[in-house]
């Protein structure tokens, strides 16, 4: 019996090889939506220089849904699944 043909990979980051979670991005569209949040995180740094009290409420209501988009479609986006690893021995 032959294997079956591979299918295209769509996954835009390997999983971590100790730990949980997804690692480095191995596509341009992981690069760009790590870019994205580290960009959206700079902006929201701004909010605080400009005023502390409303920059900083403002600042949470921003990364929070931005770390969760983040977190729910690198997992959606990670090759394999998100478990727990130990290396070369997993």
């Amino acid at each position: 019996m032959t294997d079956p043909p591979i299918k295209h990979d769509d996954a835009w980051f390997l999983p971590k090889a100790f730990g949980y979670g997804a690692g480095w991005p191995i596509k341009w569209q992981g690069w760009a939506l790590v870019i994205g949040y580290l960009v959206i995180v700079a902006a929201c740094e701004r909010l605080l220089d400009w005023d502390t009290i409303v920059g900083a409420g403002t600042a949470f209501a921003i990364i929070v849904p931005a770390t969760s988009a983040l977190i729910l479609i690198a997992k959606a986006k990670t090759r394999g699944e998100w478990r727990w690893r130990w290396g070369s021995t997993d």
